[in-house]
Protein backbone atom coordinates (compact mmCIF):
# COMPACT_ATOMS: atom_id res chain seq x y z
CA UNK A 1 0.00 0.00 0.00
CA UNK A 2 2.46 2.63 1.05
CA UNK A 3 4.36 1.92 -2.31
CA UNK A 4 1.36 2.65 -4.54
CA UNK A 5 0.60 5.64 -2.18
CA UNK A 6 4.11 7.08 -3.04
CA UNK A 7 3.93 6.24 -7.16
CA UNK A 8 0.30 7.77 -6.69
CA UNK A 9 2.04 11.06 -4.97
CA UNK A 10 5.57 11.13 -6.90
CA UNK A 11 5.14 9.82 -10.16
CA UNK A 12 1.28 9.88 -10.82
CA UNK A 13 0.03 13.19 -9.50
CA UNK A 14 2.85 15.47 -10.55
CA UNK A 15 3.00 13.74 -14.59
CA UNK A 16 -1.31 13.94 -14.38
CA UNK A 17 -0.98 17.87 -12.98
CA UNK A 18 1.77 18.87 -15.78
CA UNK A 19 -1.23 18.01 -17.82
CA UNK A 20 -4.40 19.44 -16.21
CA UNK A 21 -2.12 23.02 -16.63
CA UNK A 22 -1.82 22.91 -19.75
CA UNK A 23 -4.52 25.66 -21.19
CA UNK A 24 -7.32 22.98 -23.00
CA UNK A 25 -7.37 21.18 -20.04
CA UNK A 26 -6.79 23.84 -17.56
CA UNK A 27 -10.26 25.91 -19.34
CA UNK A 28 -12.12 22.84 -19.25
CA UNK A 29 -11.71 22.33 -15.81
CA UNK A 30 -12.11 25.89 -14.65
CA UNK A 31 -15.08 26.06 -16.69
CA UNK A 32 -16.37 22.84 -14.81
CA UNK A 33 -15.73 24.57 -11.71
CA UNK A 34 -17.94 27.73 -12.57
CA UNK A 35 -21.01 25.01 -13.16
CA UNK A 36 -20.89 24.32 -9.36
CA UNK A 37 -23.44 27.30 -8.17
CA UNK A 38 -25.69 26.46 -10.54
CA UNK A 39 -25.40 22.41 -10.10
CA UNK A 40 -25.66 22.63 -6.17
CA UNK A 41 -28.69 25.11 -6.59
CA UNK A 42 -30.61 22.05 -8.52
CA UNK A 43 -29.23 19.66 -6.06
CA UNK A 44 -30.45 21.36 -3.11
CA UNK A 45 -34.15 21.39 -4.83
CA UNK A 46 -33.52 17.43 -5.77
CA UNK A 47 -32.67 17.05 -1.97
CA UNK A 48 -35.65 18.72 -1.16
CA UNK A 49 -37.99 17.25 -3.03
CA UNK A 50 -37.13 13.92 -0.91
CA UNK A 51 -39.00 15.59 1.83
CA UNK A 52 -41.57 17.00 -0.73
CA UNK A 53 -42.83 13.28 -1.31
CA UNK A 54 -43.39 12.39 2.07
CA UNK A 55 -44.60 15.76 2.59
CA UNK A 56 -46.34 16.42 -0.59
CA UNK A 57 -47.78 20.08 0.86
CA UNK A 58 -44.81 21.80 0.95
CA UNK A 59 -44.76 24.29 -2.01
CA UNK A 60 -43.03 22.83 -5.28
CA UNK A 61 -39.31 23.98 -6.39
CA UNK A 62 -39.52 22.78 -9.61
CA UNK A 63 -39.27 26.57 -11.20
CA UNK A 64 -35.92 27.02 -9.06
CA UNK A 65 -34.32 24.21 -10.46
CA UNK A 66 -35.45 24.38 -13.75
CA UNK A 67 -34.07 27.82 -14.34
CA UNK A 68 -30.93 26.94 -13.02
CA UNK A 69 -29.66 23.32 -13.10
CA UNK A 70 -31.94 22.89 -15.89
CA UNK A 71 -30.32 25.87 -18.10
CA UNK A 72 -26.65 24.37 -17.33
CA UNK A 73 -26.29 23.24 -21.22
CA UNK A 74 -26.07 27.24 -21.95
CA UNK A 75 -24.29 28.04 -18.78
CA UNK A 76 -21.83 25.29 -20.00
CA UNK A 77 -21.52 26.62 -23.51
CA UNK A 78 -20.35 30.36 -22.14
CA UNK A 79 -18.25 29.14 -19.42
CA UNK A 80 -16.48 26.65 -21.60
CA UNK A 81 -15.72 29.60 -24.75
CA UNK A 82 -15.12 32.00 -21.66
CA UNK A 83 -12.75 29.93 -19.83
CA UNK A 84 -10.59 28.87 -22.78
CA UNK A 85 -10.51 32.79 -23.68
CA UNK A 86 -8.82 33.89 -20.29
CA UNK A 87 -6.48 30.55 -19.99
CA UNK A 88 -5.71 31.25 -23.68
CA UNK A 89 -4.66 35.18 -22.60
CA UNK A 90 -7.25 36.32 -24.57
CA UNK A 91 -9.26 37.91 -21.97
CA UNK A 92 -10.73 40.59 -24.87
CA UNK A 93 -12.77 38.05 -26.39
CA UNK A 94 -13.84 36.42 -23.04
CA UNK A 95 -17.55 37.73 -22.81
CA UNK A 96 -17.89 37.98 -26.46
CA UNK A 97 -16.68 34.47 -27.37
CA UNK A 98 -18.83 32.94 -24.53
CA UNK A 99 -22.33 34.93 -25.68
CA UNK A 100 -21.71 33.68 -29.14
CA UNK A 101 -21.19 30.25 -27.92
CA UNK A 102 -24.71 30.33 -26.77
CA UNK A 103 -26.11 31.51 -29.71
CA UNK A 104 -24.34 28.56 -31.71
CA UNK A 105 -25.83 25.94 -28.65
CA UNK A 106 -29.09 27.29 -29.49
CA UNK A 107 -28.62 26.39 -33.23
CA UNK A 108 -28.25 22.45 -31.83
CA UNK A 109 -31.76 22.48 -30.12
CA UNK A 110 -33.18 21.41 -33.30
CA UNK A 111 -35.59 24.17 -33.94
CA UNK A 112 -38.74 22.46 -35.45
CA UNK A 113 -41.15 25.56 -36.71
CA UNK A 114 -38.33 27.74 -36.12
CA UNK A 115 -40.99 30.90 -37.39
CA UNK A 116 -42.72 30.10 -34.17
CA UNK A 117 -40.31 29.30 -31.96
CA UNK A 118 -40.37 25.98 -31.29
CA UNK A 119 -37.45 24.11 -29.95
CA UNK A 120 -36.54 21.26 -27.74
CA UNK A 121 -35.31 22.87 -24.71
CA UNK A 122 -34.71 19.88 -22.79
CA UNK A 123 -31.42 19.70 -24.41
CA UNK A 124 -30.01 22.68 -22.91
CA UNK A 125 -30.80 20.95 -19.29
CA UNK A 126 -28.22 18.19 -17.93
CA UNK A 127 -28.60 16.17 -21.04
CA UNK A 128 -27.10 19.33 -23.33
CA UNK A 129 -23.71 19.98 -20.63
CA UNK A 130 -21.48 17.64 -23.60
CA UNK A 131 -23.09 20.16 -26.72
CA UNK A 132 -22.55 22.88 -24.61
CA UNK A 133 -18.93 21.96 -23.95
CA UNK A 134 -18.10 21.05 -27.62
CA UNK A 135 -19.92 24.27 -28.98
CA UNK A 136 -18.01 26.48 -26.42
CA UNK A 137 -14.71 24.68 -27.20
CA UNK A 138 -15.24 25.12 -31.00
CA UNK A 139 -15.94 28.65 -30.93
CA UNK A 140 -13.15 29.36 -28.36
CA UNK A 141 -11.00 27.40 -30.86
CA UNK A 142 -12.21 29.91 -33.66
CA UNK A 143 -11.61 33.24 -32.05
CA UNK A 144 -7.85 31.40 -30.64
CA UNK A 145 -6.67 31.46 -34.19
CA UNK A 146 -8.18 34.33 -35.79
CA UNK A 147 -6.30 36.57 -32.95
CA UNK A 148 -3.20 34.71 -33.72
CA UNK A 149 -3.59 36.28 -37.48
CA UNK A 150 -2.93 40.09 -35.58
CA UNK A 151 -4.96 41.36 -38.40
CA UNK A 152 -5.05 45.38 -38.65
CA UNK A 153 -2.21 45.09 -36.58
CA UNK A 154 -0.71 48.57 -38.50
CA UNK A 155 -3.36 49.64 -39.45
CA UNK A 156 -4.37 53.65 -39.18
CA UNK A 157 -8.09 53.07 -38.80
CA UNK A 158 -9.58 53.82 -35.78
CA UNK A 159 -9.29 51.91 -32.63
CA UNK A 160 -12.77 51.37 -31.89
CA UNK A 161 -13.32 50.35 -35.87
CA UNK A 162 -10.55 47.83 -35.49
CA UNK A 163 -11.95 46.19 -32.19
CA UNK A 164 -15.02 46.12 -34.14
CA UNK A 165 -14.05 44.38 -36.90
CA UNK A 166 -11.71 41.90 -34.89
CA UNK A 167 -14.76 40.87 -33.36
CA UNK A 168 -17.45 40.42 -36.15
CA UNK A 169 -14.87 38.29 -38.17
CA UNK A 170 -14.54 35.74 -35.65
CA UNK A 171 -18.60 35.98 -34.42
CA UNK A 172 -19.42 35.32 -38.14
CA UNK A 173 -17.31 32.49 -38.77
CA UNK A 174 -18.29 30.56 -35.22
CA UNK A 175 -22.40 31.25 -36.37
CA UNK A 176 -21.39 30.18 -40.23
CA UNK A 177 -19.98 27.06 -39.13
CA UNK A 178 -22.66 25.84 -37.13
CA UNK A 179 -25.22 27.00 -39.30
CA UNK A 180 -23.65 25.55 -42.13
CA UNK A 181 -23.26 22.33 -39.94
CA UNK A 182 -27.29 22.43 -38.51
CA UNK A 183 -29.01 24.40 -41.41
CA UNK A 184 -27.38 23.36 -44.76
CA UNK A 185 -26.39 19.96 -44.36
CA UNK A 186 -29.39 19.16 -41.58
CA UNK A 187 -26.82 17.27 -39.49
CA UNK A 188 -28.43 17.10 -36.12
CA UNK A 189 -25.63 17.29 -33.83
CA UNK A 190 -27.37 16.20 -30.33
CA UNK A 191 -28.51 13.19 -31.92
CA UNK A 192 -25.35 12.37 -33.77
CA UNK A 193 -23.58 12.00 -30.43
CA UNK A 194 -25.90 9.72 -29.08
CA UNK A 195 -25.92 7.66 -32.29
CA UNK A 196 -22.00 7.20 -31.73
CA UNK A 197 -23.25 5.32 -29.11
CA UNK A 198 -25.94 3.17 -30.46
CA UNK A 199 -23.64 -0.38 -30.50
CA UNK A 200 -23.79 -0.36 -27.11
CA UNK A 201 -27.71 -1.44 -27.02
CA UNK A 202 -27.13 -4.41 -29.19
CA UNK A 203 -24.97 -5.93 -25.84
CA UNK A 204 -26.12 -3.86 -22.77
CA UNK A 205 -27.70 -6.96 -20.98
CA UNK A 206 -24.43 -8.47 -20.70
CA UNK A 207 -21.72 -7.80 -18.01
CA UNK A 208 -19.41 -5.25 -21.04
CA UNK A 209 -22.67 -3.98 -21.20
CA UNK A 210 -23.28 -2.89 -18.07
CA UNK A 211 -19.48 -2.21 -16.88
CA UNK A 212 -20.12 0.20 -20.21
CA UNK A 213 -23.21 1.82 -18.69
CA UNK A 214 -21.90 2.54 -15.50
CA UNK A 215 -18.47 3.45 -16.78
CA UNK A 216 -18.88 5.89 -19.32
CA UNK A 217 -21.19 8.08 -17.63
CA UNK A 218 -19.02 7.89 -14.71
CA UNK A 219 -15.72 8.65 -16.97
CA UNK A 220 -17.36 12.00 -18.11
CA UNK A 221 -18.69 12.72 -15.31
CA UNK A 222 -15.65 13.13 -13.56
CA UNK A 223 -14.98 15.53 -16.42
CA UNK A 224 -17.80 17.66 -15.40
CA UNK A 225 -20.52 16.33 -17.59
CA UNK A 226 -23.86 14.97 -16.20
CA UNK A 227 -24.49 11.14 -16.33
CA UNK A 228 -28.22 12.22 -17.54
CA UNK A 229 -26.53 12.91 -20.83
CA UNK A 230 -26.48 8.98 -21.31
CA UNK A 231 -30.07 8.66 -20.66
CA UNK A 232 -31.09 7.96 -23.87
CA UNK A 233 -28.58 5.36 -24.32
CA UNK A 234 -29.52 3.85 -20.81
CA UNK A 235 -33.25 4.39 -20.84
CA UNK A 236 -34.40 1.90 -23.60
CA UNK A 237 -31.81 -0.96 -22.30
CA UNK A 238 -32.80 -0.20 -18.75
CA UNK A 239 -36.66 -0.05 -19.56
CA UNK A 240 -36.67 -2.95 -21.66
CA UNK A 241 -35.05 -5.37 -19.39
CA UNK A 242 -37.33 -4.79 -16.64
CA UNK A 243 -40.53 -4.90 -18.41
CA UNK A 244 -39.04 -8.39 -19.52
CA UNK A 245 -38.52 -9.15 -16.17
CA UNK A 246 -42.10 -8.28 -15.17
CA UNK A 247 -43.49 -10.63 -17.74
CA UNK A 248 -41.70 -13.43 -16.84
CA UNK A 249 -42.42 -13.32 -13.21
CA UNK A 250 -45.73 -13.08 -14.13
CA UNK A 251 -45.54 -16.22 -16.17
CA UNK A 252 -44.23 -18.01 -13.49
CA UNK A 253 -40.40 -17.74 -15.00
CA UNK A 254 -37.51 -15.91 -13.25
CA UNK A 255 -36.45 -12.91 -13.73
CA UNK A 256 -33.66 -12.99 -16.21
CA UNK A 257 -32.51 -9.34 -17.16
CA UNK A 258 -29.59 -7.43 -14.64
CA UNK A 259 -28.80 -3.93 -16.65
CA UNK A 260 -31.66 -2.32 -15.47
CA UNK A 261 -32.31 0.99 -13.35
CA UNK A 262 -33.46 -0.52 -10.87
CA UNK A 263 -29.93 -2.59 -10.53
CA UNK A 264 -27.77 0.28 -11.37
CA UNK A 265 -29.05 3.32 -9.44
CA UNK A 266 -32.28 2.54 -7.24
CA UNK A 267 -31.13 -0.52 -5.28
CA UNK A 268 -27.90 2.08 -4.31
CA UNK A 269 -25.69 -0.79 -4.46
CA UNK A 270 -23.69 0.11 -7.75
CA UNK A 271 -24.28 3.71 -7.25
CA UNK A 272 -23.68 4.12 -3.33
CA UNK A 273 -24.04 7.71 -2.55
CA UNK A 274 -23.94 8.29 -6.69
CA UNK A 275 -21.88 8.26 -9.75
CA UNK A 276 -18.62 6.42 -8.60
CA UNK A 277 -19.77 5.27 -5.26
CA UNK A 278 -18.81 8.39 -3.71
CA UNK A 279 -20.80 7.93 0.04
CA UNK A 280 -17.46 6.25 0.55
CA UNK A 281 -15.10 8.97 -0.07
CA UNK A 282 -17.74 11.54 1.93
CA UNK A 283 -16.89 9.40 4.82
CA UNK A 284 -13.43 9.34 4.73
CA UNK A 285 -14.10 13.44 3.98
CA UNK A 286 -16.17 13.83 7.47
CA UNK A 287 -12.76 12.38 9.59
CA UNK A 288 -10.11 14.13 7.52
CA UNK A 289 -7.05 16.16 9.15
CA UNK A 290 -8.00 18.62 6.40
CA UNK A 291 -10.06 21.74 8.00
CA UNK A 292 -11.55 22.12 4.37
CA UNK A 293 -11.90 18.52 3.66
CA UNK A 294 -13.78 17.72 6.46
CA UNK A 295 -15.65 20.97 6.61
CA UNK A 296 -16.88 20.19 3.30
CA UNK A 297 -17.75 16.03 4.08
CA UNK A 298 -19.96 17.16 6.81
CA UNK A 299 -21.98 19.54 4.61
CA UNK A 300 -22.16 17.11 1.60
CA UNK A 301 -23.14 13.87 3.72
CA UNK A 302 -26.68 14.18 4.30
CA UNK A 303 -27.15 14.54 0.12
CA UNK A 304 -24.88 11.79 -0.20
CA UNK A 305 -26.84 9.56 2.09
CA UNK A 306 -29.72 9.98 -0.42
CA UNK A 307 -27.34 9.45 -3.55
CA UNK A 308 -27.21 13.03 -4.34
CA UNK A 309 -23.52 13.53 -5.07
CA UNK A 310 -23.26 16.83 -7.24
CA UNK A 311 -21.96 19.03 -3.87
CA UNK A 312 -19.37 16.51 -3.19
CA UNK A 313 -18.01 15.76 -6.92
CA UNK A 314 -17.81 19.42 -8.18
CA UNK A 315 -16.88 21.24 -4.29
CA UNK A 316 -14.24 18.58 -3.36
CA UNK A 317 -12.56 18.60 -6.03
CA UNK A 318 -13.59 15.16 -8.32
CA UNK A 319 -14.18 16.74 -11.36
CA UNK A 320 -11.05 16.54 -13.24
CA UNK A 321 -8.72 16.21 -10.31
CA UNK A 322 -6.30 13.21 -11.58
CA UNK A 323 -5.94 11.94 -8.09
CA UNK A 324 -9.95 11.66 -7.65
CA UNK A 325 -11.13 10.49 -10.90
CA UNK A 326 -9.41 6.99 -10.84
CA UNK A 327 -11.30 5.55 -7.64
CA UNK A 328 -14.33 6.85 -9.21
CA UNK A 329 -13.52 4.71 -12.31
CA UNK A 330 -12.66 1.53 -10.77
CA UNK A 331 -15.52 1.47 -8.53
CA UNK A 332 -17.84 1.74 -11.53
CA UNK A 333 -16.34 -2.00 -12.87
CA UNK A 334 -15.96 -3.37 -9.29
CA UNK A 335 -19.37 -2.20 -8.02
CA UNK A 336 -20.92 -3.90 -11.67
CA UNK A 337 -18.91 -6.56 -11.49
CA UNK A 338 -19.53 -7.63 -8.30
CA UNK A 339 -23.50 -6.73 -8.43
CA UNK A 340 -23.42 -8.76 -11.39
CA UNK A 341 -21.85 -12.14 -10.01
CA UNK A 342 -24.10 -12.37 -7.21
CA UNK A 343 -27.19 -12.06 -8.79
CA UNK A 344 -26.33 -14.44 -11.70
CA UNK A 345 -24.98 -16.67 -8.62
CA UNK A 346 -28.18 -16.61 -7.42
CA UNK A 347 -26.80 -14.81 -4.06
CA UNK A 348 -29.03 -11.82 -4.47
CA UNK A 349 -31.61 -11.24 -6.09
CA UNK A 350 -32.61 -10.25 -9.73
CA UNK A 351 -34.74 -7.05 -9.96
CA UNK A 352 -38.39 -8.10 -10.71
CA UNK A 353 -40.44 -4.60 -11.22
CA UNK A 354 -40.35 -1.35 -12.29
CA UNK A 355 -39.27 0.82 -8.76
CA UNK A 356 -37.33 3.82 -9.55
CA UNK A 357 -36.69 5.24 -5.73
CA UNK A 358 -32.96 6.00 -6.45
CA UNK A 359 -33.16 9.22 -3.38
CA UNK A 360 -34.17 6.03 -0.86
CA UNK A 361 -31.17 5.68 1.22
CA UNK A 362 -29.58 2.23 0.51
CA UNK A 363 -30.11 -0.51 2.18
CA UNK A 364 -33.13 0.70 3.00
CA UNK A 365 -34.23 1.18 -1.22
CA UNK A 366 -32.34 -2.23 -1.62
CA UNK A 367 -34.40 -4.24 0.39
CA UNK A 368 -37.53 -2.74 -0.84
CA UNK A 369 -37.46 -3.05 -4.27
CA UNK A 370 -35.51 -6.65 -4.04
CA UNK A 371 -37.53 -8.12 -0.81
CA UNK A 372 -34.73 -9.53 -0.30
CA UNK A 373 -32.56 -8.88 3.25
CA UNK A 374 -29.12 -10.31 1.49
CA UNK A 375 -28.65 -6.73 0.19
CA UNK A 376 -28.07 -5.45 3.84
CA UNK A 377 -24.72 -8.16 3.73
CA UNK A 378 -24.05 -6.99 0.37
CA UNK A 379 -24.47 -3.18 0.95
CA UNK A 380 -21.86 -3.43 3.62
CA UNK A 381 -19.32 -6.10 1.33
CA UNK A 382 -19.50 -3.74 -1.02
CA UNK A 383 -19.00 -0.39 0.72
CA UNK A 384 -15.61 -1.81 2.90
CA UNK A 385 -14.81 -2.57 -0.89
CA UNK A 386 -15.54 1.49 -2.35
CA UNK A 387 -13.61 2.36 0.86
CA UNK A 388 -10.48 0.17 0.35
CA UNK A 389 -10.31 1.80 -3.04
CA UNK A 390 -11.52 5.41 -2.56
CA UNK A 391 -8.65 5.24 0.67
CA UNK A 392 -4.96 5.17 -0.68
CA UNK A 393 -6.32 8.01 -3.33
CA UNK A 394 -7.82 10.02 -0.88
CA UNK A 395 -4.80 10.07 1.32
CA UNK A 396 -2.44 11.27 -1.30
CA UNK A 397 -4.99 13.78 -2.03
CA UNK A 398 -5.65 15.20 1.28
CA UNK A 399 -1.35 15.42 1.69
CA UNK A 400 -1.44 18.12 -0.93
CA UNK A 401 -4.48 19.59 0.62
CA UNK A 402 -2.87 19.80 3.88
CA UNK A 403 0.45 21.38 2.27
CA UNK A 404 -1.55 23.97 0.94
CA UNK A 405 -3.25 24.89 4.26
CA UNK A 406 0.24 24.85 6.07
CA UNK A 407 1.34 27.18 3.33
CA UNK A 408 -1.63 29.40 3.66
CA UNK A 409 -1.29 29.44 7.82
CA UNK A 410 2.54 31.05 7.49
CA UNK A 411 1.42 33.32 4.84
CA UNK A 412 -1.51 34.53 7.29
CA UNK A 413 1.16 33.99 10.19
CA UNK A 414 3.46 36.70 8.27
CA UNK A 415 1.33 39.29 6.70
CA UNK A 416 -0.02 39.54 10.91
CA UNK A 417 2.95 39.91 12.14
CA UNK A 418 4.22 43.33 13.40
CA UNK A 419 6.76 45.40 11.44
CA UNK A 420 9.77 45.50 13.63
CA UNK A 421 10.92 49.05 13.86
CA UNK A 422 14.40 49.59 11.94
Amino acid sequence: MKKFMDWLANSFAPKAKTLTQKPAVAGLSSAMQKLIPFIMTGSIVFFYNVFRSYIPQLPDLGNISNYSFGMIGLIAAFMVANQYMEKFKHANYSITAGIVAICALMMTLHPVGAEEGVYDMGRVGPTGILIGVITGAVVSVIFHYYSKLKLFKNSEMPDFVIEWINNIIPIFLSLALWSTLIFGLNIDIFQVIINLFEPIQSFGQSLPGLILLVLIPAFFYSMGISTWLWSAIQNPIFIAGIAANALAVQNGDPAMNIVTNETVYSLGLIMMGGTGATLALNILMCFSKAKKLKTLGRICIAPSIFNINEPIVFSTPVVMNPILMMPMWINSITGSCVVWFAMRGGLLKIPEQLMQVAQIPAPISSVMILQDFRAILWYLLLFVLYIGTWYPFFKVYEREVLAEEVKEEKVGAEMSAPIEAV
